[in-house]
């Protein structure tokens, strides 16, 4: 496995046998991996936020339904 500098950036370099430009630069990772980790817990706040908001629905649903059952 033969491994070439990429010219003209300093943290990556290329793999001869698959091509596969590969990134050397670990602060660069890291940084990476707090967005993608910030991103994911973003959208499991919104997946939560979105199951309260149904299941609130559902709620105020079967409340006007028991509503409408009192006044008959």
């Amino acid at each position: 496995m033969a491994i070439l500098k990429v010219q003209g950036h300093s943290g990556l370099v290329k793999e001869t046998r698959t091509k596969a430009v590969i990134n050397t630069n670990i602060s660069e990772y890291n940084i990476y991996m707090a967005r993608l980790k910030s991103r994911n817990q973003q959208s499991d706040e919104l997946r939560s936020a979105v199951k309260e908001i149904n299941s609130l629905k559902a709620e105020l649903r079967e409340i006007k339904e028991l509503v409408k059952g009192i006044t008959k």
